[in-house]
C-alpha cells in the first residue's frame, strides 16, 4: 500500500486522537444556519464547525451525500456546526467563509472551487486562529491542517483500467480515445488524469489506442461537456471510448452519443456512482463508474473536526505532498472502488443508493439481472 493511503477500513483507525481538552455546550443546525438549535441542546463544550460545499450542478453528491453525511456526524458528536453550499459562485465561496469566522467558527472544513478561492479563504481562517481542513480537493499553496479525501490518482487508474476493460470485451482494434476531463482548476481533476493517462499512455506510444480529442470542461459544466463532446464526435466520428472524469460529464458524452444511435456501442467511463451513471450502466450506456464510500470520507472529516472543535489535536497518519508548496499535509486518503454492470449491486448494498430510487421504470428488469435485490 503506498505511503499515506489508507484502506476504508482502516480510516478511522489513521486518526489518532490526544485528548487534551474537554468543555461546554453545542447543538443542532439547518443546511443554512443552527445557532437557535444549537443552544436548545447543552453537552460538551465545543466551538463551532462551518463547512462549505463547492455547488450542487457538477455533482449531486454534494448535497445528497457529503452534506446528509456530515449532518449526521456532527448531529451524533453534539457539536454546533454550519454547513452552506457556495453554488459555484467564488465570491458568495469568501462571503460565506467570512461570516462563519464573524460568527464564531472556531474550525473551517472546505471543498474549494478553486485553489486561489481556496488559499485567500484558508489562510485568512488561520490568522484569525480558525483550525482549517481540505475536505475532498486539496488547495494547492493552501495552508489547511489536514487533509481529507480519496486516492484520486487511483480514482483516474481504475477509470483508465476500466475503459480498457470495455473496450476489450468489445475486441476494439486500434480504438480512437476521446478524454474529456475535469475543471482545470480542481487539483482532482489534474490526479484523476495523471491516473488514467498512466493507463492509457502505453496504448497510445505502442499504437494498440489512438489518442483522440482531449480537453477540459471548465467548472465541471455538463452543458459545456456536451457541446465540447458534440464538437470532439463532429472533428473525430470514429470515437471508440470516451474517459469521461465523472458520471455528469460521461451522461453529457452519451446524451450526444444517442443521437448518433452510438450509446451503448462506445465506452463510456464515469465517477461518483450516481443514480444517474449507475442507471447509464444498467442500460449499457456507461461502461464503468468509480464508486467512493463518501459516508467513510464524511466520517472521517467529521472526526478531525469535531476533535479539533472539542480543542484537541488529532494527527493523521498519512500525508499528501501540496505540489505548489512542496508541503507535507496531514492526510486521510480512502481506496475507491470500480463499479460494472455485475457490481452495481455493492453500491445499493452500501447503502448509498436506494433500490427504490435506482430501480424505477424500465430499470426494474434490469436491477434484477444485476443481482440487486
Amino acid at each position: 500500500m503506498r505511503k499515506g493511503i489508507l484502506s476504508i477500513g482502516a480510516a478511522a483507525a489513521a486518526l489518532t486522537l490526544s485528548l487534551t481538552a474537554c468543555g461546554g455546550e453545542s447543538g443542532d443546525t439547518s443546511a443554512q444556519s443552527t445557532d437557535a438549535a444549537a443552544s436548545a441542546a447543552p453537552s460538551k463544550a465545543a466551538g463551532k464547525i462551518g463547512v462549505i460545499l463547492p455547488d450542487s450542478k457538477s455533482s449531486a453528491r454534494w448535497e445528497t451525500a457529503d452534506r446528509k453525511y456530515l449532518q449526521e456526524a456532527f448531529e451524533a458528536a453534539g457539536v454546533e456546526y454550519d454547513i452552506q453550499n457556495a453554488q459555484g459562485d467564488k465570491n458568495q465561496f469568501q462571503t460565506i467563509a467570512d461570516q462563519m469566522i464573524t460568527n464564531g467558527a472556531t474550525v473551517l472544513m472546505i471543498v474549494n472551487l478553486d485553489s486561489g478561492t481556496g488559499k485567500a479563504v484558508l489562510d485568512k481562517a488561520k490568522s484569525q486562529g480558525v483550525a482549517t481542513i481540505d475536505y475532498d480537493r486539496l488547495t494547492l499553496g493552501g495552508s489547511a491542517a489536514y487533509y481529507v479525501s480519496f486516492d484520486n490518482t487511483q480514482v483516474g487508474t481504475l477509470q483508465g483500467e476500466g475503459l480498457v476493460k470495455c473496450l476489450t470485451d468489445k475486441k476494439a482494434d486500434k480504438p480512437i480515445i476521446a478524454e474529456l476531463n475535469g475543471s482545470p482548476t480542481d487539483n482532482n481533476a489534474t490526479l484523476f488524469k495523471n491516473g488514467y493517462d498512466g493507463v492509457l499512455q502505453p496504448k497510445y506510444d505502442s499504437g494498440e489506442y489512438v489518442k483522440g480529442p482531449d480537453q477540459s470542461v471548465p467548472d465541471w459544466d455538463n452543458a459545456q461537456a456536451g457541446t465540447i463532446f458534440e464538437q470532439m464526435l463532429t472533428q473525430e466520428p470514429k470515437i471508440a471510448g470516451v474517459l469521461a472524469a465523472n458520471d455528469g460529464l460521461g451522461n453529457a458524452a452519451i446524451a450526444v452519443l444517442k443521437k448518433q444511435k452510438l450509446n451503448g456501442k462506445v465506452p463510456v467511463t464515469g465517477q461518483d456512482a450516481t443514480v444517474q451513471g449507475l442507471q447509464n450502466i444498467l442500460a449499457g450506456d456507461q461502461c464503468m463508474t468509480v464508486y467512493k464510500a463518501i459516508k467513510k470520507e464524511a466520517d472521517a472529516a467529521a472526526q478531525l473536526a469535531v476533535a479539533l472543535a472539542k480543542g484537541e489535536q488529532p494527527t493523521a497518519s498519512g500525508s499528501v505532498k501540496d505540489s505548489e508548496s512542496g508541503r507535507d499535509v496531514p492526510s486521510v486518503l480512502l481506496e475507491p472502488q470500480a463499479i460494472f454492470f455485475d457490481s452495481v449491486k455493492d453500491v445499493v448494498a452500501d447503502g448509498y443508493v436506494s433500490k427504490d430510487e435506482l430501480c424505477v421504470d424500465e430499470f426494474a428488469a434490469k436491477c434484477t439481472e444485476a443481482g440487486i435485490s
